[in-house]
């Protein structure tokens, strides 16, 4: 299948499962705890399985990785990765800064990602090669290349797992014109369209990450982990635009490129 149907058809199960999740939002849904001492909720497993029931239908032969319900055919040379609702957190507190992401990746080479944000309606969908697009109009990161002008933003400034790297990250906004946490998935949107010129994640799995690379690449931005390293299986994420790529990296200490 070629770049632009496998977009077309991440777009339309990031839609499906996004819409299934926006019907439960602000409804008061029971908040469960996972394993991991995450919070879960109907809406993220209903979504889900929206999503894999298309996929399935439409598919068969990939394979699935999602984050409720974990992997299936592991051994399928495609596979879709799914985050039913990044930003759980954000969600069950009414806020509306969350969003479905869905990634088609052949090992870890990304196919093409959509990440849809339906409390406030915009969808961003690429694939290499293909641009990336923003409620059908293609979009573009911004051009700022000074730091002293830059929006930079993080799911979570305090870096409880590295605290070194809230260190780097103080050091960081110092410098910019304005550092906020309009995190998860949003962040990355706000990137893609020229909003921010900078979102930096200390922990990222798989289906936070996957969509999110080809999105941030093809609007012209650079997408790596905290070792400079193009990835989405990095464990974490530094994105940004082309401008103030490698002044991000250096302050944050992720200088390697790859």
């Amino acid at each position: 299948m070629d770049s632009q149907s496998l977009m077309q058809a991440a777009e339309e199960v990031a839609r499906r499962s996004g819409d299934v999740a926006l019907g439960y939002f602000r409804q008061g849904v029971t908040v469960d705890t996972k394993k991991d001492g995450t919070p879960v909720t109907v809406a993220d497993r209903t979504a889900e399985k929206t999503a894999r029931e298309w996929i399935e239908s439409h598919f068969p032969e990939d394979g699935i990785l999602g984050e409720e319900f974990g992997e299936t055919r592991p051994g399928a040379k495609r596979r879709w990765i799914l985050d039913p609702i990044d930003g759980t957190k954000t969600f069950i507190r009414g806020v509306p800064l969350w969003g479905t992401l869905v990634a088609v990746a052949e090992g870890e080479r990304i196919l093409a990602g959509a990440a849809y944000f339906p409390p406030v309606a915009d969808m961003l969908v690429a694939a290499p090669g293909q641009g990336c697009w923003w409620n059908g109009k293609r979009t573009r990161v911004s051009a700022e290349a000074d730091l002293s002008r830059a929006v930079v933003l993080s799911t979570d400034e305090r870096f409880l797992v590295h605290p070194d790297r809230g260190a780097k990250w103080r050091a960081l906004t110092a410098k910019t014109f304005m550092a906020r946490t309009w995190g998860d998935c949003y962040g990355y949107l706000l990137l893609a369209t020229g909003r921010a010129e900078a979102m930096v994640d200390e922990l990222m799995s798989p289906w936070d990450a996957a969509a999110l690379q080809p999105i941030i690449e093809e609007a012209g931005g650079v997408f790596t982990d905290w070792t400079g390293t193009r990835t989405s299986f990095g464990g974490n994420a530094i994105a940004t635009n082309a401008a103030l790529a490698d002044q991000v990296r250096e302050l944050l200490g992720a200088t390697k490129r790859g």
